[in-house]
């Protein structure tokens, strides 16, 4: 069938390729609507690799997305042809260690869409597991059922920060994941959040999305703001969801004694850390790969309208712009937060 292949760095085409197309008793097969493009998508595409995992041959890209049934396995029984769905993109053993003490993101032979060699889901229709397939409520549009995917690492985020209500949490950047994360934030039950970033069109538009308060750190003390929002004391947690080695090495300063770090974003490289500024607040430190068992709770966040994606989505273009899209989001314009490929109809 036709995909987007990512042929090698920097090389990317629409042209028909031979992908899995059987569906077993356990699988579903989905026509493909709606695709989202991800930061590691764009990172395949302009290096060719992220860390040990290298695009050694042609790959289809794209992890984030939905469509609809339109056939199922002999054993599925709580799908059927016509449903509205989204997919979890990692596919683990279930017999694994890892998926038996259910940590299953973390089970090494994890297969994920659009990590090499593994096949993404740019494509008119996917097989699945219909155990990894989720049906979207009646009143959450394809577009944002794309969107549960990067949605899923802000609320595992939130998961490990085990929020307390009333909490006060800071956010570093206010990219895709940094925004869902301030989300799932607040849906735990934060008061409020403190979001950062150097980007002001990002901040103006998550400003409008609850009780965020944005701080353009290139204008602005982000531990004075905090400060005057707790006199003095510091945020009770702190996400970090840029992956850049200054914000990293900067986690400790809005922290407030004993209060507790996620780790979201990824660096590149090894980053240093202040360990003895971390200890004399007993900074206790979570991180974050992926997602797990967050998939549904998402959903129904989603649902009762908790939680509202639309506003993040700021582009989208035709299954036949794909090359263009990704250009595009090589270098995305500061007031846009996610951009989108309709792949297909809705039925």
């Amino acid at each position: 069938m036709e995909a987007l292949v990512l042929e090698r760095k920097g090389e990317l085409s629409i042209r028909e390729i031979d992908l899995p197309n059987k569906v077993g008793p356990h699988d579903v097969k989905i026509a493909i609507h709606t695709v989202g493009i991800c930061g590691s998508d764009v990172h395949y595409y302009e290096y060719g690799k992220i860390g040990p995992f290298v695009v050694k041959e042609p790959m289809v890209l794209g992890h984030e997305a939905a469509g609809t049934v339109v056939e199922v396995g002999s054993q599925v029984k709580h799908l059927k042809p016509g449903d509205r769905v989204c997919m979890e993109p990692g596919i683990p053993d279930p017999n694994s260690r890892a998926s038996r003490l259910g940590i299953y993101n973390l089970d090494p032979a994890v297969r994920f869409w659009a990590t090499p060699p593994v096949h993404g889901c740019l494509a008119p229709y996917v097989v699945h597991p219909a155990a990894y397939t989720f049906k979207l409520p009646d009143n959450v549009s394809f577009a944002e059922g794309a969107m549960v995917e990067p949605l899923a690492v802000g609320m595992h985020a939130a998961v490990k920060a085990k929020i307390k209500p009333g909490d006060l949490a800071v956010v570093m950047g206010a990219g895709p994941i940094g925004v869902v994360t301030a989300l799932s934030a607040l849906a735990g039950g934060c008061s409020q959040v403190v979001l950062t970033d150097v980007q002001q069109p990002k901040l103006d538009l998550a400003a409008k999305l609850g009780p965020i308060r944005p701080v353009n750190v290139a204008r602005e003390n982000l531990r004075q703001v905090v400060d005057d929002l707790t006199e003095g004391w510091g945020a009770d947690l702190v996400f970090e969801a840029t992956g850049a080695p200054a914000a990293i090495q900067k986690v400790h300063e809005p922290l407030a004694p004993g209060g507790r770090i996620v780790l979201v974003g990824m660096p590149i490289k090894p980053v240093e850390l202040d360990i003895v500024s971390l200890q004399a607040k007993e900074a206790s430190i979570e991180t974050v790969f992926r997602y797990a068992h967050v998939y549904p709770r998402a959903l129904a966040l989603m649902g009762s309208g908790k939680i509202n994606l639309k506003p993040l989505i700021s582009r989208t273009f035709e299954f036949r712009e794909s090359v263009d899209a990704f250009n595009f989001a090589l270098k995305m314009p500061p007031d846009c937060v996610k951009a989108q490929i309709h792949v297909g109809a809705e039925a």
